[in-house]
């Protein structure tokens, strides 16, 4: 018996727990509902849809309902020993004393040892099994999330490329415009000098030459000097 009891403690379920209500192929927690299937990827606008949470049971009765193995149902289980050692009878006796007077009890209720075992052994295996179950959702969780992530990664550098060729087509049309107006301002430097030559030969020379650099300025004032005379 005790060496039964401790194979079923190595995870070794006996056919009886293997057959409870709710049970499923692998003996499993039906309580659990695995993640749906990936959602939605980035679409065309960037947008993702985003995964729900993975819910935990705080309720530890729910849990060993929902577990493959039904907890035994014994006027006295293994909580209900768990809650006699918390007895404020049982307060402040030595180790030795509280382990008797719990004995007592339990004989006096025509417990039996091996059933409570058995049923720390069930529960412990249920938690187990919903801890994997949850484990097991939250990496999916993960994996979808980071999926998710570099979908956004990828919608982000995309609409990134976008932006940095408008704004470097931007850069390039500014650069032409400068180059255009520097262009032009050689030409209308030489129009001006056109203009200036034309209108120098109008009128007559000065008695002092006149700097180079004076341009139509310079030939104004030789036309307002020689018309004074």
């Amino acid at each position: 018996m005790w060496k039964r009891m401790l194979q079923l403690s190595n995870g070794n379920h006996e056919e009886s727990l293997n057959d409870g209500p709710g049970a499923g192929s692998n003996g499993r927690i039906s309580a659990v509902v695995e993640p749906e299937e990936t959602r939605a990827r980035v679409t065309g606008a960037g947008a993702a849809k985003r995964e729900q949470t993975p819910a935990l049971l705080n309720d530890f009765e729910q849990i060993y309902q929902g577990g493959a193995a039904k907890p035994l149902r014994l006027p006295y289980g293994v909580l209900k020993v768990a809650e006699m050692l918390n007895s404020p009878h049982l307060c402040g006796m030595p180790a030795e004393s509280k382990r008797g007077a719990l004995l007592m009890a339990l004989d006096a209720g025509d417990a039996r040892i091996e059933d409570i075992l058995q049923d720390a052994i069930v529960r412990q295996r249920i938690l187990n099994d919903y801890e994997e179950a949850c484990q097991r959702e939250l990496q999916n969780f993960e994996a979808a999330t980071e999926e998710q992530n570099r979908a956004i990664q990828a919608e982000m550098e995309r609409i990134t490329s976008q932006y940095m060729a408008r704004i470097q087509g931007n850069l390039d049309a500014m650069a032409r415009a400068q180059d255009n107006f520097r262009v032009w301002q050689k030409r209308k430097q030489q129009e001006v000098q056109r203009i200036a030559f034309a209108a120098a030969s109008c009128v007559p020379e000065a008695s002092t030459p006149a700097p180079a650099s004076g341009g139509l300025t310079v030939v104004l004032e030789r036309a307002s000097s020689a018309a004074a005379r």
